[in-house]
């Protein structure tokens, strides 16, 4: 299995290229702000043509460039339904801070769009992707589950986990209480589960569950504040 992954804009939010080989169909998995370019490198240099755009949430460090690419290749976009609002009215789920740094924007939703439910299987690129709803950053949150053909587990988590942290929860739709369902839920994942997260590097669940301090303890997860303060990445 191919997997080119990149950081994107002024977050860094990560942009992911994911097919069975070089060569062939892919999925995008988050195109964020400056995507483009970064994106049309990738795909010449792996002679990829996308099939389909998969989003884990929909704030616009992880979807400012989805129509663009999408109408570009005339492929979908899938995103769940709680976060849809935000393809056309961004500025909805920002904080202040961020809404400011963009400034007065106007977007539209690509030409098509398609609706995630938590657990279905999505086949696209030759790829089986599970989606597991994961509210708590957002209301839409999902992450993305494969199984590769080596029998390798990967999870795209968005900004639900990272490594050593876990996505804020106090912008507009964010919850802490569904974000600790949430996590509950992704540490019944197998410990060589490899999770690529939204921001940052590349970890295991094994690795979070031993060593991330809101999963071992060391943070209140009942403190509203906790997630917000030990996060720092992102919108």
């Amino acid at each position: 299995m191919l997997v080119v992954g990149f950081p994107t804009g002024a977050f860094q939010a990560n942009c992911f290229l994911i097919a069975p080989e070089a060569g062939g169909p892919c999925v995008v998995v988050d195109p964020g702000q400056d995507a483009e370019e970064a994106l049309v490198a990738a795909l010449a240099e792996h002679r990829l043509a996308p099939v389909a755009v998969v989003l884990t949430h929909g704030h616009l460090d992880h979807t400012f460039s989805v129509t663009p690419v999408c109408d570009g290749n005339d492929v979908p976009a899938w995103i769940h339904p709680d976060d849809r609002y935000m393809l056309s009215d961004p500025l909805r789920g920002l904080s202040d801070e961020a809404a400011r740094f963009f400034g007065p924007l106007t977007m539209r939703e690509p030409a098509e769009v398609r609706e995630l439910t938590d657990g279905a299987e999505l086949d696209l690129a030759g790829l089986r992707l599970t989606v597991r709803h994961t509210p708590g950053h957002t209301e839409g949150s999902v992450s993305f589950g494969h199984t590769t053909a080596e029998g390798g587990r990967l999870l795209f988590s968005g900004d639900t986990l990272f490594a050593g942290s876990i996505g804020r929860t106090d912008l507009p739709g964010g919850s802490m209480a569904r974000m600790t369902e949430s996590l509950r839920g992704l540490l019944d994942l197998d410990d060589e589960t490899v999770v690529l997260p939204g921001h940052g590097p590349t970890t295991t669940i094994g690795r979070e569950r031993a060593s991330n301090p809101f999963l071992t303890g060391m943070v209140d997860l009942t403190d509203p504040a906790a997630a917000h303060r030990g996060r720092g990445k992102g919108i």
